[in-house]
């Protein structure tokens, strides 16, 4: 069947481009396959983001069409950089960003070093472990907010056990104080799995033959770790803080169904305020220019975070 629709369509391409197909190198065939693809890519990304740029110069109102456009030219960047309130959810930000790599790369680091020791149930605790990461953040937010539920959550419950404190006593996500932590929680919970699998994945990579060779050096289980497991396994790991970090600088839909962003405006987070600047403000312009911002710092941090990582595989 697959030769016979050949020699139709072989049949009934025109003499003058079956000549021209015949000259073509099989790398312009190739990029006669691909271009449409590049094309349609360039232009989903591309063409948004100029036309942010360009918005970010004006004063334009998504829910005034008909308004007349006027160019600002860098005064939404000057406002935004001067903001009191847009620093403050920087810093809210940068404490959520920086908790949850902390304990994600400490605690999915050890889980990983844990199985791979391959003892007895290590597909079933793996399987186990990885579960979180497998769920919606919509229903983790909802299943998390029920634990946190001063009178009912299961949380309050196992703090009080260990603690003696009475679980009505505080709400982890109604407090100033506790409810940055929660989310904390809740994301490292949900994403230490994904740090775990691609520790993991480095820890298997490391030849058993170079811990043979240290054990016939008589190298300790501890300078073993530190001069071979840390080092080889490192690159994996700076590559899972690189994916967690810029997941997190942009995380929102897990915030949003736990605290919305309060108590206040505690947990509100760059994403949930760009949103409200844009979607509930209608602050176009000004809201573009926060997005270019935050573009800008994560492509920088990004790139620059790479080229360490690069040097630290070419070691």
């Amino acid at each position: 069947m697959t030769n016979s629709m050949i020699e139709r369509a072989a049949v009934a391409t025109p003499p003058t481009v079956a000549r021209r197909i015949r000259g073509l190198s099989d790398r312009a065939i190739a990029w006669i396959f691909v271009a449409p693809t590049i094309f349609l890519l360039l232009a989903v990304n591309i063409f948004p983001l100029i036309w942010t740029i360009r918005l970010s110069f004006t004063n334009f109102r998504a829910n005034r069409p008909n308004a007349e456009v006027e160019w600002v030219g860098l005064r939404n960047y000057q406002r935004i950089l001067t903001d009191p309130d847009i620093w403050a959810t920087m810093q809210a930000t940068a404490h959520f960003l920086i908790w949850t790599l902390v304990f994600q790369v400490l605690i999915g680091f050890t889980l990983a070093w844990l199985i791979n020791r391959k003892f007895k149930g290590n597909d079933l605790w793996t399987t186990i472990i990885v579960l979180p990461m497998m769920l919606s953040p919509a229903v983790v937010g909802n299943f998390w907010t029920f634990l946190y539920q001063p009178q009912i959550g299961l949380f309050n419950y196992a703090v009080a056990f260990f603690t003696g404190a009475d679980p009505t006593s505080f709400s982890m996500i109604g407090d100033v104080a506790l409810a940055p932590w929660a989310i904390v929680i809740v994301d490292t919970w949900m994403w230490t799995p994904f740090v775990m699998l691609i520790c993991l994945a480095g820890l298997r990579s490391i030849p058993d033959s170079i811990y043979e060779a240290a054990e016939c050096d008589r190298a300790s289980n501890w300078r073993q770790f530190w001069t071979i497991t840390l080092p080889m396994a490192l690159p994996f790991l700076m590559l899972a803080v690189l994916f967690r970090g810029i997941e997190n600088f942009k995380m929102f839909d897990l915030v949003v169904q736990l605290t919305g962003g309060g108590p206040g405006s505690t947990t509100e987070l760059t994403s949930i305020n760009l949103k409200r600047e844009a979607f509930e403000k209608w602050r176009t312009g000004y809201s573009s220019a926060y997005a270019i911002i935050l573009f800008v710092t994560v492509f920088g941090l990004a790139s620059i975070y790479v080229k360490a990582l690069n040097k630290v595989k070419e070691r």
